[in-house]
């Protein structure tokens, strides 16, 4: 997807994009500006959560972004990255290709398979394997990511396996796979628009539920 990041106002490119910090809990006027409903953990989760990070198409039109569920996790997990508890959850605009705003181009249809993407690439980038000296953590990133660019366009292939899951209180498929760094899902959210992707390290897949983000001010 040709989007730009945002973070704390400033834009970075999404390719080759490297670990951010979660974005500033007064800078969510990105993502009220979204044509889409967000998604999150349902009520059912009471831990901490927090904005992490939205993107933009080349048009202007906000396509994709993420929200934070526990704590939140340091690129560097050596000494206490088992303790980590987090969720990510990943919404997609669900759109198919059109031109960008200025007619000069176009922009590619978002899938089930993005959300697979965006999510894997997102549990990469809070990883940081203890065998990988710092200097060689960059050829490992991008390495990693190209295998999970890979693997999401590959959904019916070996190393995912499926996982029904609430999403607004109704029960709904989910691709999902597991890794030594964590575990990555990814879906639709019935007809609300978006594709739902989700990652995480010491919390559980199996009993999460996903639901409708009402008010944001729960993650500010």
């Amino acid at each position: 997807m040709e989007t730009t990041s945002q973070v704390d106002g400033q834009p970075q490119g999404t390719e080759g994009a490297r670990p951010s910090r979660p974005a500033s809990r007064r800078d969510d006027a990105l993502y009220r500006r979204a044509a889409f409903p967000w998604y999150g953990l349902d009520a059912a989760y009471t831990g901490p959560r927090w904005l992490m990070q939205a993107a933009v198409a080349g048009d202007g039109a906000v396509e994709h972004g993420s929200l934070g569920h526990g704590e939140e996790p340091s690129v560097r997990t050596e000494g206490g990255a088992d303790k980590e508890r987090f969720a990510a959850v990943v919404t997609v605009a669900a759109h198919e290709g059109r031109r960008t705003a200025d007619g000069t181009g176009m922009l590619e249809a978002t899938t089930v398979s993005s959300a697979a993407w965006l999510a894997g690439a997102g549990l990469l980038t809070v990883t940081w394997p203890g065998q990988i000296d710092h200097t060689l953590r960059d050829d490992w990133l991008d390495q990693q990511t190209e295998a999970a660019w890979e693997l999401a366009d590959d959904l019916e292939g070996e190393v995912w396996s499926s996982l029904t899951l609430p999403v607004d209180g109704r029960p709904t498929p989910f691709h999902y796979r597991e890794s030594e760094y964590g575990w990555v899902l990814a879906g639709t959210a019935g007809d609300s628009g978006v594709h739902l992707g989700a990652y995480g390290r010491g919390m559980s897949a199996y009993g999460l539920a996903f639901s409708r983000v009402e008010d944001l001010g729960a993650y500010l």
